[in-house]
């Protein structure tokens, strides 16, 4: 006799008897008692050994990430890996340096039964895998997601905060407005070049084919995009940029053409970075919870893990806009302040 045959028979799914049976504190009351009575009408006695080798825990639980060295995921990986040992679980962590074959290594992990299920914070597989991947293991996913996919996903509303960002430049009067993106084979590129191109659409501002500038996340990158901007005829006054890290570089290279920021050119990031705090001037930036990603990340693996269901599959957890000195505040402050003095 099989376990589908409890299942048949009680009219529950396969998963549903096994939790009866291993987690029954994961069942309501009312199934419980019904697959119970199945089990005694059937004399069903689950084989133990077989039971035990599928369900062994290896108390692992794995990370995909896309760039180890990057500032932003260290916090959102501090956040999982508190939470992983406060539950007793420990991180395998895989930096797959934006390679699609060594995140496919990575997730190979879990079919070898070295971890009990999955964090990524990349999502560069395509759909099928992901969702073949989500149908044998435990999966969220952090930061990054696939429209359509019904993987549990932690993130902030990337769209909604780039026209944020972009409505506090028009806000400052700001018309000629560039963005510097991540590379767009990322849905967070896409997402934040919409709300860019959002928010200037709802001002009437045009916005010039030339001003969209592609980089690939680092600092000497926003430098080199900063450039291209800076060489046009018909130059922006201000510049979104995708990240804190690329704002910087686009900063260095308007500092190093013997250009004043704010009053020049405008820059703001996105990701709030500690280092956006410090550096001269400091940038105005979005302020992602990185930490609070992370852990709602992996409580939420972790109910997966232990045969719970989540029912909600989009978290979207609340940004907000850090205003600095690189997008004219401290000069705005200044001018309240002299005429407020008059």
């Amino acid at each position: 006799m099989k376990m589908s045959d409890v299942a048949k028979r009680a009219k529950v799914s396969p998963a549903t008897v096994s939790r009866v049976l291993r987690q029954p504190e994961l069942v309501s009351k009312e199934t419980k008692e019904k697959v119970m009575q199945v089990i005694e009408e059937m004399n069903y006695k689950p084989h133990m050994i077989a039971s035990q080798f599928r369900t062994k825990e290896t108390k692992i639980i794995l990370v995909v990430v896309p760039d180890i060295t990057s500032p932003f995921f260290s916090e959102v990986l501090r956040g999982i890996e508190h939470t992983a040992v406060q539950n007793g679980y420990q991180v395998i962590l895989g930096d797959t340096e934006n390679d699609i074959e060594r995140e496919k290594e990575y997730i190979d992990l879990l079919y070898k039964k070295q971890a009990d299920g999955a964090l990524l914070l990349t999502a560069r597989m395509d759909k099928a895998s992901l969702e073949q991947l989500s149908s044998q293991f435990p999966v969220v996913l952090a930061c990054e997601y696939v429209d359509g996919l019904s993987i549990p996903t932690v993130s902030i509303d990337n769209i909604s905060s780039a026209r944020k960002v972009t409505e506090h430049l028009i806000k400052l009067g700001h018309t000629k407005i560039a963005h510097i993106t991540g590379p767009m084979n990322s849905i967070l590129s896409r997402d934040r070049l919409r709300g860019f191109q959002q928010a200037m659409m709802h001002h009437d501002l045009k916005v010039d084919p030339s001003f969209i500038q592609e980089g690939d996340y680092g600092i000497d990158s926003g430098y080199d995009q900063m450039v291209k901007l800076l060489s046009l005829e018909d130059k922006p006054e201000a510049v979104f940029v995708f990240n804190d890290e690329m704002a910087l570089g686009a900063v260095k290279a308007v500092q190093d053409h013997g250009l004043s920021i704010p009053e020049d050119m405008a820059v703001v990031g996105f990701d709030n970075l500690k280092i956006a705090s410090v550096f001269s001037p400091q940038i105005t930036t979005i302020d992602q919870p990185k930490y609070k990603i992370g852990q709602k990340a992996t409580n939420l693996l972790l109910t997966l893990m232990k045969g719970g269901s989540v029912e909600k599959k989009k978290f979207v957890l609340k940004d907000e806009l850090i205003v600095r000195e690189s997008c004219g505040f401290k000069t705005n402050v200044e001018t309240f302040k002299a005429l407020k003095s008059v």
